[in-house]
């Protein structure tokens, strides 16, 4: 019985160090490229580099208006590359809005490896890119990055779509048997954060969203005393979250708002 227990005890241990090595493989999903350029995606787009803090340079896009109120800096979630975001540009450039799009470390060919701390360096980075006002606009991961650097610098208007309270949360939502609020080495807590933030903001979730408990999201919206916006029956990836038309209008008018 004694040996039993053991062995099990043993298989546990195993577990848990294999997921902590490798959590960051759970929880960032990268695509590494290549992209096209700017201007063969959208005509009068440019190629950006942004230059992180701690010695990286980063690619992104630039689709620049002249009279635009504000840019809006897209903070993406953990999958893909920006290129999967091209649709929401020409959803808010249609609309009169600047767009940056960037992709953190790791992801569209960029070098290094993501982590909070470096994701932290790379909106920064991309801030420091932008003359003018500024939107933040984070999608699900990327909501807590932007909610993060509107702590450090507050935007014109912040827009979360799909964020979750903390990455804890969201991880023990998705892996219930598993110590996760010991494991994890990135926090992301997205909540504390949303609460100390005073800016025009608007909260996007998917009813049906699988990924991120809806009812995460709402807390979010109330801690950051946010207009919501609930799309019926979206789920995560549903185009009509990522840049539908009830997407571009939220990011209008809390732009107007700002």
């Amino acid at each position: 019985m004694r040996r039993a227990v053991l062995i099990v005890a043993a298989v546990l241990v195993t577990i848990l160090a294999v997921v902590f090595t490798f959590q960051r493989k759970l929880v960032y999903f990268p695509s590494p490229g290549p992209v096209p350029s700017a201007d063969e995606v959208l005509p009068g787009g440019r190629d950006v580099r942004l230059v992180t803090a701690d010695g990286l340079m980063l690619d992104g896009w630039h689709f620049e208006l002249p009279d635009a109120p504000a840019t809006v800096i897209v903070f993406p979630g953990n999958g893909g590359n920006r290129e999967g975001r091209l649709s929401l540009a020409q959803g808010l450039t249609a609309r009169g809005l600047s767009v940056l799009l960037f992709d953190y470390r790791g992801y569209g060919g960029n070098p290094g490896l993501p982590s909070e701390e470096g994701l932290t360096y790379d909106a920064r980075a991309a801030l420091d890119l932008i003359d003018g006002p500024v939107v933040y606009f984070g999608e699900s991961l990327g909501a807590a990055v932007a909610a993060e650097l509107a702590t450090f610098r507050a935007p014109k208007a912040l827009v979360l779509r799909s964020p979750f309270t903390s990455l804890a949360a969201a991880g023990s939502h998705h892996y219930p048997w598993l110590p996760v609020r010991m494991l994890l080495q990135d926090k992301y807590p997205v909540l504390e954060r949303v609460s100390g933030v005073d800016v025009p903001t608007v909260v996007l979730l998917g009813t049906k969203d699988s990924v991120v408990p809806p009812a995460q999201s709402r807390e979010v919206a109330s801690a950051a005393r946010a207009e919501l916006v609930e799309i019926e029956g979206a789920d995560h990836n549903d185009e009509v979250l990522v840049s539908g038309p009830q997407v571009i209008d939220a990011v209008v008018r809390v732009t107007a708002r700002g």
